[in-house]
């Protein structure tokens, strides 16, 4: 029996979904354990790019079953998109695909009331997907929300009516210039709910005891990133859910101490989506160029990420927080052909410097302290073993691994499957 964690170690799109396809193969159960559409995993393989919004990264494998956690927010209407889009590819959801009775439903009034408080903020505004991912763990913790559960009851449309126009009110209340037709989004609503209805629900938390008693493996799948945690991300500007190890106990069911291997997945820079500090941000012609070679742009929203300098100290927070033991580096490839690199190694905080991720990480507060690299010219996309990596690279990861404390198991080269090194 074996239960290991995938995580993000930055502010979400380091490329998690291609870990888990690449090591789907090793596990019967691929668990995705909070988190909402607004998560895209995206996969490469066979020429094909596929992203994935609300359904585990194993679904293309033939042996694994994925399931869908209590921790997880679903959007019927995205759901029965994404479902749609798999059909071409003859996978059988039917019994690869479960999902908890006790995930929250996200309702059309959530996605407006996402929107309404959004515009009220003006130029404050968290930079939300607008995906109704907030307002819907705000009803799971104020003990308003609808779970996927209560589609099995008799008088769940009368739920759904009463939580609907108590939206409404919150909405009126806004006051901003929200335009919508209710009636229109609630019909395609409802007609999701009854494909979901297609799917098996679970009781999660007895289907994970009863396979970890078995004898069977499990790999549970994050989203988002460690530095968007509701706890210990960058607050406010963080998503609504525990991103970090501790939400896939709470997200699955599972006790702290089934848990063995925490693989813990980074890129060779940094990126960050949306509103919020980011303390390695470039704005130069460097920046533009990562986001350009590196394809920043979000695989569900199409919005472009701000990139920067991989931060260690930032890193190094978010490995202790996870307990990460592994590290996987994404994207090398595209640092191939700058003449320096930089990494973050400390902060100036407040004039004094500092190894540890503090409170307030603001530009008033904060300036990185920067360790500068040799680059290299090679082109990795093609390479297949470590030992082909340059020299300038390979020191690039040594140095990684000795201030984190925490040894780097694979490198990507690039976004198909097969250009994924092992070290």
């Amino acid at each position: 029996m074996t239960v290991d964690l995938l995580l993000g170690l930055q502010w979400g799109d380091e490329g998690k979904g291609k870990i888990v396809d690449v090591l789907t193969s090793n596990y019967d159960i691929i668990a995705r354990f909070q988190g909402g559409p607004n998560a895209g995993h995206t996969l490469e393989f066979d020429g094909i790019k596929h992203v994935l919004r609300t359904i585990p990264s194993g679904i293309f494998h033939k042996n694994s079953v994925n399931i869908i956690g209590n921790g997880v927010v679903i959007d019927p209407v995205v759901f029965q998109k994404e479902i749609e889009g798999l059909e071409k590819f003859n996978l059988d959801i039917k019994s690869k695909l479960i999902i908890s009775r006790k995930a929250h439903l996200i309702l059309p009034t959530h996605r407006l009331l996402d929107a309404a408080s959004e515009a009220s903020k003006g130029k404050a505004k968290i930079g939300s997907t607008l995906k109704g991912i907030g307002p819907t763990y705000m009803d799971k913790t104020g003990r308003n929300g609808l779970r996927v559960g209560d589609i099995e009851l008799e008088d769940f449309k009368e739920r759904y009516r009463s939580l609907a126009d108590k939206h409404e009110a919150m909405i009126a209340f806004y006051d901003v210039n929200i335009q919508y037709n209710l009636a229109e989004l609630e019909k395609e609503f409802f007609e999701a709910i009854e494909e979901l209805k297609k799917l098996d629900f679970i009781d999660s938390e007895e289907y994970m005891h009863q396979a970890q008693k078995a004898g069977k493996s499990i790999l549970c799948e994050g989203a988002q990133g460690s530095l968007l945690d509701v706890d210990f991300g960058t607050y406010p500007f963080v998503t609504s859910s525990n991103t970090t190890a501790a939400g896939a106990c709470t997200g699955l069911g599972i006790a702290p101490n089934k848990i063995k291997e925490v693989y813990g997945i980074f890129k060779a820079y940094v990126t960050r989506v949306g509103s919020g500090p980011f303390p390695t941000e470039l704005f130069d012609e460097v920046g533009a160029t990562m986001a350009k070679v590196g394809n920043e742009f979000g695989s569900v929203t199409g919005r472009q990420r701000r990139c920067g300098w991989l931060d260690l100290v930032a890193l190094k927070y978010a490995v202790q927080v996870n307990g990460v033991t592994q590290l996987m580096m994404m994207k090398g490839d595209v640092l191939s052909g700058f003449e320096t690199l930089k990494v973050c190694t400390e902060y100036n905080y407040k004039g004094q410097n500092i190894s540890h991720f503090p409170y307030n990480i603001e530009p008033e507060n904060v300036t990185p302290v920067y360790k500068e690299f040799k680059g290299w010219k090679q082109d990795l996309t093609g390479l297949t073993t470590y030992d082909q990596l340059p020299i300038e690279l390979k020191e690039y990861i040594e140095f990684i691994e000795k201030e984190i404390e925490v040894p780097i198991k694979i490198v990507s080269v690039g976004p198909d499957r097969k250009q994924t090194i092992t070290k």
